[in-house]
């Protein structure tokens, strides 16, 4: 009976409230007025010369006596893993970053660093990418204690978006918790 007449009410409420008879005012000024035609220059092509049309190949190498290239140090940066829901340092993952903070401090030294947080598919988007920003700041952190100079690091967070492995088992998911470091010039 009470649902009855709680429709009932739901109804009649929903029947005399209706539609408003208002019109929308509609600016007429606006919709008569034609907009001014602008003439578009045609777009200039460019043609390379054969002698130009070569990249440099040795943009990624120092012009140092050691010359030591940005891929040839990335292979040294191995990525810092973090427990789940967790932005701490362990000790072990601290060792990791001394050892990045002493080739920042040597072979690469001329280079910035990238700090690319990333998360395991638990949780919201939201959620994840915020997290992965606290992991790049927690090793960023870590890095300055270690004398990097704060200017040349900079961080990004993935989330969940860019994981290594796409198994769902927890070996796989502890793998995703990280952060990366990418190097650049």
């Amino acid at each position: 009976m009470k649902s009855i007449v709680l429709s009932s009410v739901v109804t009649a409420l929903l029947f005399f409230s209706g539609c408003s008879t208002n019109k929308p005012a509609v600016d007429t000024k606006a919709v008569t007025e034609t907009p001014a035609v602008q003439e578009v220059e045609p777009v200039a092509t460019e043609t390379v010369s054969g002698e130009n049309s070569m990249v440099d190949s040795s943009s990624n190498t120092t012009d140092s006596s050691n010359s030591v290239s940005m891929s040839d140090v990335e292979s040294k940066l191995s990525s810092v893993h973090f427990a789940f829901d967790k932005y701490s340092i362990t000790p072990e993952m601290q060792a990791k970053i001394s050892k990045v903070a002493e080739l920042g401090k040597t072979s690469a030294s001329q280079f910035n660093v990238k700090l690319e947080g990333n998360c395991d598919e638990w949780g919201s988007d939201e959620y994840n990418f915020a997290l992965g920003l606290k992991r790049a700041d927690a090793v960023k952190k870590a890095l300055v204690a270690e004398g990097i100079d704060a200017s040349r690091i900079s961080m990004v967070s993935y989330g969940e978006s860019n994981p290594v492995c796409t198994e769902q088992t927890k070996k796989c998911y502890a793998e995703n918790r990280r952060v990366d470091f990418k190097l650049l010039p």
